[in-house]
């Protein structure tokens, strides 16, 4: 009993060491290593320019889905007003990062894994160290630092599109004043929020590259190798997004109280 419980404890354990191996490379590459302009400009188009589409549209029936269900509850109370300052709270504090962090971990880190691990199969990237390139200064860290750029710019887009989505569905289908649902939206609203989303963000960003380019790097028995490196990708990045943001929230509403609470 003891060995079943303890080989899952040291994989993980190892699985940990190899993350954190992995992210001091890439420390010692933003040190040391040589500045790769075009290929960080190349992944910023994809990873976020070719978002966009996924995440405004996530963004917008997230905001419109989460102000219909607030209202109906709200309705019974006389105060269908707040469902604004519900809805923009919700999407900057917890939501929209999570929901967005999700969905890049689906297309961008899926990719990134796919790309490296079919790299590291056919031997590409022993080529790269035959020809004096090390493959963590060529492959990840470029895509590191755009993720950190690019994500919580995207969870900003995201949020702002349902909030958006939120005003439509609350003034237009429910008929609540418009006045009352800014005024209420703005009062609650704080930057604390916004700080929060963005931080939320750049700490997500960091846990998608690390996560997937360490399954495209261990990746071996060929495709089949690949495609289950893909997938565990896809797999630990949201389920580390999902047990991250657990944490972040205690942590930050210490630090950033809510402001529907004050």
């Amino acid at each position: 009993m003891l060995a079943a419980l303890g080989k899952p404890v040291l994989a993980f354990l190892d699985y940990l060491g190899q993350l954190f191996e992995l992210a001091w490379k890439i420390v010692l590459s933003l040190l040391r290593g040589k500045k790769r302009v075009r290929m960080f400009f190349h992944q910023i188009v994809e990873i976020g320019f070719r978002s966009q589409p996924v995440v405004v549209i996530t963004g917008a029936f997230v905001g419109a889905v989460l102000a219909a269900q607030g209202l109906f509850q709200l309705s019974g109370l006389k105060i269908e007003s707040m469902g604004g300052a519900l809805v923009s709270v919700g999407m900057l504090r917890e939501l929209g990062p999570v929901l967005t962090g999700i969905m890049l971990a689906g297309r961008v880190g899926a990719s990134m894994a796919a790309e490296i691990g079919t790299m590291q199969v056919t031997e590409q990237v022993d080529a790269l160290r035959s020809m004096s390139v090390h493959p963590v200064d060529y492959l990840v860290t470029p895509r590191l630092v755009a993720m950190m750029i690019s994500v919580p710019l995207l969870i900003t887009e995201a949020s702002a599109f349902g909030i958006a989505a939120s005003w439509v569905v609350g003034t237009q289908t429910f008929g609540v004043s418009e006045a009352w649902w800014m005024h209420h939206m703005r009062e609650h609203t704080e930057m604390a929020d916004i700080y929060i989303a963005l931080i939320k963000g750049f700490v997500f960003g960091i846990l998608i590259v690390l996560i997937s380019c360490h399954q495209g790097l261990k990746a071996k028995n060929g495709a089949v190798g690949v495609g289950n490196g893909t997938t565990r990708a896809m797999v630990f990045s949201s389920l580390a997004i999902l047990i991250t943001n657990f944490f972040l929230t205690m942590l930050m509403n210490i630090f950033f109280p809510i402001g529907l609470a004050s």
